[in-house]
């Protein structure tokens, strides 16, 4: 980690000359932040019914709106969720449904998870906030010692299944250490368990209205850099979308590009890099479910292109990335042109200042494809 961390230390020093210079020589009244990332919206057919237009957290707010007005049992609560939560995903929701159904818990995830498989297992359908995915591991005892178990070890008499976990996650542009974090990984080495990431506003509505109706406790991971960057046209109706299931959003034939979440946008730019400056074909897949993921449909991409490049926000070590690549190898040995390769965040705490050079970003992995076609 340490030599991560002197690396990350060079890399700034370096460049900060060149990226400051000019912005002094300019002047400070033109400057502004920019993402990391370009977002690419998703589109529904024309022959779908009535859309509205909807940032990220409106979406899953209209989720949460239809879950609890089709289902009485459903209720949410979880840490200030009753004025709206810090990102205002559950806005407005406990004046229309009522402090009995949408309430405010004290500050303990470990609480909050407890009394969210009381809740399912009691019989109801139970939403819980974690405010952070990084403050969601006081709770991981409850979440993988119990409710991932509940039905195993019952012989299937008793069950949580009713159970969706929300929690905000990865980076934001200035979350530092304890509001960046992406830990899929954790949750995904856990039989029992969904987890389950969008990538924008009309996925997350339908994924998440899956997971709250799934048989089996899930564990939604938001972006929380796209609750308002990310805005597209989202149906007004009631929709699912299955789970387990990656999405192909580009077709390619010399090298495959997999993440998710967030990841998926800063994939979709390189793609069009390396098509101009490379003349190569990527094959873009959004793989949506962390666990169960969707084996057969990477295999399948990867078998054609003969290439496959993991990125995710993460750290590499033990990242969700290294059992794809080991699931690949072992599938898709004799059709690979190269190694798997994987492009991560460092082994090191998410850091502040240096997030823009911590970051899988588009530069990252675009050197990735340029190595994978000479290699």
């Amino acid at each position: 980690m340490v030599g991560v961390l002197q690396k990350l230390s060079v890399a700034w020093r370096l460049g900060r000359q060149a990226v400051f210079r000019p912005v002094v020589q300019a002047g400070w009244q033109h400057v502004r932040n920019s993402s990391h990332f370009t977002y690419y919206p998703d589109t529904v057919p024309e022959s779908h019914d009535e859309t509205q237009r909807l940032n990220l957290f409106q979406a899953i707010n209209n989720a949460l709106d239809l879950a609890l007005a089709t289902d009485d049992s459903a209720v949410i609560f979880g840490e200030d969720v009753g004025f709206g939560g810090v990102f205002r995903c559950t806005i407005g929701l406990q004046d229309k449904f009522g402090k009995d159904r949408v309430f405010n818990t004290p500050l303990c995830e470990q609480g909050i998870a407890g009394f969210a498989i009381g809740s399912a297992v009691g019989g109801a359908t139970t939403i819980a906030e974690m405010q952070f995915a990084d403050y969601i591991f006081p709770a991981f005892d409850q979440i993988v010692n119990e409710a991932a178990k509940y039905r195993y070890r019952s012989g299937n008499l008793f069950n949580c299944g009713k159970l969706t976990i929300r929690a905000p996650c990865g980076a934001v542009g200035h979350g530092g250490l304890y509001h960046s974090q992406s830990p899929e990984a954790y949750f995904s080495h856990t039989p029992g368990l969904k987890v389950v990431v969008p990538r924008g506003p009309i996925k997350a509505k339908g994924l998440l209205l899956s997971c709250i109706r799934d048989d089996n406790p899930c564990i939604f991971l938001e972006p929380k850099v796209l609750y308002r960057s990310a805005v597209e046209m989202v149906p007004t109706s009631d929709y699912t979308y299955p789970l387990s299931s990656a999405d192909i959003l580009l077709e390619g034939e010399d090298i495959t590009l997999l993440g998710w979440g967030t990841q998926v946008h800063v994939l979709r730019e390189v793609a069009e890099l390396a098509r101009e400056q490379l003349n190569v074909s990527c094959e873009v897949i959004d793989l949506v479910t962390i666990l169960p993921w969707d084996q057969q449909t990477v295999c399948n991409s990867v078998k054609k292109t003969g290439r496959l490049i993991v990125a995710h926000e993460a750290p590499v070590t033990s990242g969700f990335g290294a059992e794809i690549a080991a699931a690949v190898q072992s599938e898709c040995f004799l059709h690979l042109e190269a190694p798997v390769e994987r492009v991560c965040g460092f082994d090191t705490p998410f850091p502040h200042i240096f997030e823009p050079f911590y970051l899988p970003d588009k530069w990252r992995c675009l050197s990735a494809v340029k190595k994978m076609m000479n290699y």
